[in-house]
């Protein structure tokens, strides 16, 4: 059995469209929100030095299906779990509910990279020392 991150959003005035329902667009930035959170509570970062050069996180995928409406002040209680770890990849799963009722299952594909200034991205593989960390996570019902 695989182990989860749990934690909660309160919807804030600002997540809202004109009909008071949190807008699609905040579900992404609450996804990223938790991704960070949940990769500091394991001690690690989406952006870390290493040596001469930085380890980074890109986003290559990202998407969100939608089951009903949240709004303005509500507790969203989220479930992160790991879909996927590959050797350059990550795939994160998020739940979103409330009073356990689904909201909203959503991914963010992210490729570990290493950035240097005045170049791109560069794909590298995930050292073991993170990705021991991210694996008691690995859910493998999720793996397709």
């Amino acid at each position: 059995m695989s182990q989860t991150f749990q934690t909660t959003r309160r919807v804030e005035f600002r997540d809202t469209d004109a009909a008071g329902i949190v807008h699609f667009s905040a579900f992404l930035v609450y996804m990223e929100q938790i991704e960070h959170e949940f990769l500091r509570s394991l001690g690690l970062s989406v952006h870390h030095p290493l040596e001469e050069l930085a380890m980074s996180w890109p986003r290559v995928s990202v998407h969100c299906d939608f089951k009903g409406p949240a709004r303005f002040e509500e507790i969203l209680d989220v479930t992160l779990s790991i879909a996927r770890l590959g050797s350059r990849s990550v795939t994160y799963q998020f739940l979103f509910e409330r009073d356990g009722t689904q909201l909203a299952l959503g991914q963010i594909t992210a490729v570990c990279c290493r950035v240097q200034p005045g170049q791109p991205p560069k794909s590298m593989d995930i050292p073991e020392w993170f990705k021991e960390k991210l694996l008691p996570f690995v859910d493998p019902s999720l793996t397709p």
